[in-house]
């Protein structure tokens, strides 16, 4: 399917007028500029019940126009941009965890609309984009309402029980979402993976909502 998309994309590209992802610069994907401006900066935040989240960048500016090509304009090429900073985040959180065992790489879901407009997975190809291989253990039981308007408590609460888990024998599982904004769906993903089975689970985003314009957390080196 991918390789379909990336067919179709560079097809367009030789009939329609082709301008960045990020700033909007005529005749090339993503510009020297805006590549450069998506460079990791991982922070660990916290997101309610215990979890925390890491993420590898700021949901602003550059890397919030080149996710929203992703996402919304069909634009699945700058995933291979977007990879490298998803792979640094999911180094961090897996070498900060400590465990030396084996690690399986599990996504977020898509609601069934999401997947019917778009036709692809954001989230796994980006986790694929980072050089991983991303499992679908994890499915919707049911679809919650759109989340945009709903504050914190609201979130927690349309995404409660949403979400259920293949069983699981135990293991470290790394849960990646491709925007963390209150953290309520990655929380509800830690909780059903737990239910099913996981020893360890560990959220990652590729970016994190900032709030009061700044993007605060706790700043992360990556491990040598």
């Amino acid at each position: 399917m991918r390789w379909l998309l990336d067919s179709l994309s560079d097809a367009l590209t030789f009939w329609l007028p082709l301008s960045c992802a990020g700033c909007g610069s005529a005749d090339v994907s993503l510009c020297e500029g805006c590549r450069a401006a998506l460079a990791a900066d991982v922070r660990r935040h916290a997101i309610g019940r215990g979890t925390m989240v890491t993420a590898a960048l700021a949901f602003d500016g550059v890397a919030a126009r080149t996710i929203r090509a992703l996402k919304e304009e069909g634009r699945t090429a700058v995933a291979r941009d977007l990879g490298p900073a998803l792979a640094a985040a999911i180094a961090v959180a897996v070498h900060r965890a400590g465990h030396g065992g084996p690690v399986r790489i599990v996504t977020v879901p898509s609601t069934r609309s999401a997947f019917r407009r778009r036709g692809y997975r954001p989230v796994d190809l980006l986790v694929r984009a980072s050089g991983l291989r991303p499992e679908r253990v994890l499915r919707l039981a049911r679809t919650p309402r759109d989340q945009r308007g709903l504050g914190r408590a609201e979130r927690r609460a349309n995404v409660d029980g949403t979400l259920v888990s293949r069983p699981l024998a135990g293991g470290v599982v790394v849960v990646v979402d491709d925007v963390v904004t209150t953290g309520a769906t990655l929380g509800e993903a830690d909780r059903a993976l737990r239910a099913a089975g996981a020893d360890h689970v560990v959220a990652v985003a590729l970016a994190y909502t900032p709030r009061n314009r700044g993007y605060g957390g706790e700043p992360q080196e990556n491990p040598r």
